[in-house]
């Protein structure tokens, strides 16, 4: 018996926002995550990050090997931009954000069948 992994539901939209870097590595970025989770407000999601990143280090993983600070500019109108925090995040990071999360709608990031 062959083990497949079947992504159906809201994980259909965790893989599209999914990107690979330089090295192959995947990986996804909290802001693109927070709104696939619900959230609309940066403060209130990096709340959930923040407890998941307890929950990291209470499972005896190392926070800097699953969460990256980053930050990325973005536009606020009238041509202006601004420099905002972000998180590039392994799919590990994802699972605690979704565990941590008050409005994950069900959310699963795979299903093994």
């Amino acid at each position: 018996m062959t083990n497949k992994i079947i992504i159906n539901g809201p994980s259909e939209g965790f893989e599209t926002i999914k990107k690979v870097d330089e090295n192959g590595v995947e990986f996804w970025t909290a802001r693109e995550l927070m709104g696939l989770l619900g959230y609309f407000q940066w403060r209130n999601f990096e709340e959930v990050v923040n407890k998941s990143k307890k929950a990291c280090l209470n499972s005896a993983q190392s926070i800097k090997n699953h969460f990256v600070d980053t930050s990325k500019m973005v536009h606020i109108g009238s041509e202006t931009m601004r420099k905002v925090n972000d998180y590039k995040l392994d799919r590990y990071a994802c699972y605690l954000i979704a565990q941590n999360s008050t409005t994950s709608r069900g959310f699963t990031f795979w299903s093994i069948q």
